[in-house]
């Protein structure tokens, strides 16, 4: 579907929007505007991360932004982000995306009436803008999760299913840091020192918040993955140590019982009449000794 967008007269270039295209319309615009055929393929794949070609005609990008269809167990690029091709000439900007973007929806409503938008660049910096604070709403969503996995397991409640969590907490925060990382190039042709605005300096800022904020979680995250695995490892060494202690204390006492048991037929204490409580004295003595051997080294 192609959407043209041509307000008056007084705009000295077109907009044309086209949702979810076909291999033949987008052919037609490629044809229409000189556009290569290399640019025209990475537009179409679902999976292309952000990247920025200044070529001689126009200039390719690709942004995403955050859209996740099942944000509960998404892990990867694809799934937590949609993908938005631009090329921008002189007197056109062409944006191709396969799914509807309200963001790029309400754009296109200020692009009617906004009067200061005079060349492509003023829309592609708008539609940066809306794509970096698409990650906004997740960053705080993924901050408040990070506060309850702290939460979960310094109070140690193991009714939670922390690590599988932590996992896709770790995944989503991984993938938007990609996203941005590779979103930089973008920002350096949207704000040039030699041609740095206020409009374009804002958009610097949005992308140094965001970058901060996600480098944040990814730290507080690897730090709770740490503390997690330390906590799990802690809580087997003390099981190891208890069991270790009720080995200490049995060991002697069924080396006694396994001699007593034998019964060979020259043991003297076998048929001694004192022989059975003597063995339970002798066991007695034995724990009593070790447990006073354990209160002096304080291993209890």
């Amino acid at each position: 579907m192609v959407y043209h967008l041509t307000p008056g007269t007084e705009y000295p270039f077109n907009w044309i929007d086209i949702l979810d295209p076909n291999q033949s319309e987008l052919q037609d615009i490629a044809n229409q505007y000189s556009l290569l055929e290399q640019s025209v393929q990475d537009a179409l794949q679902t999976d292309h991360l952000p990247k920025y070609e200044h070529l001689k005609t126009y200039t390719f990008a690709i942004l995403r932004f955050y859209a996740p269809d099942n944000e509960v167990e998404a892990d990867t690029v694809q799934e937590l982000t949609n993908k938005l091709a631009l090329f921008i000439g002189k007197d056109f900007i062409i944006t191709i995306h396969k799914r509807q973007w309200p963001a790029l929806d309400k754009i296109t409503r200020e692009f009617i009436h906004e009067e200061t938008w005079k060349k492509p660049a003023h829309v592609f910096n708008a539609i940066v803008v809306a794509a970096l604070q698409s990650f906004d709403a997740p960053g705080k969503k993924l901050t408040r999760s990070i506060e309850y996995y702290e939460e979960n397991i310094f109070l140690k409640n193991k009714k939670k299913p922390i690590l599988k969590g932590l996992y896709f907490l770790k995944r989503k925060v991984d993938v938007v840091r990609r996203i941005l990382l590779l979103t930089h190039d973008i920002i350096e042709q949207v704000d040039p020192p030699e041609e740095s605005n206020a409009y374009t300096r804002d958009t610097r800022d949005l992308y140094v918040k965001n970058q901060n904020i996600f480098d944040s979680l990814s730290e507080n995250t690897n730090h709770l993955l740490n503390i997690y695995f330390n906590i799990s490892a802690q809580k087997t060494n003390e099981t190891m140590r208890v069991l270790t202690i009720f080995s200490v204390f049995f060991l002697p006492l069924t080396f006694i019982v396994g001699i007593y048991g034998m019964n060979f037929e020259h043991m003297p204490e076998l048929k001694w009449r004192l022989g059975y409580p003597f063995a339970y004295l002798l066991m007695a003595i034995v724990t009593i000794a070790i447990y006073i051997w354990f209160k002096k080294k304080k291993w209890l």
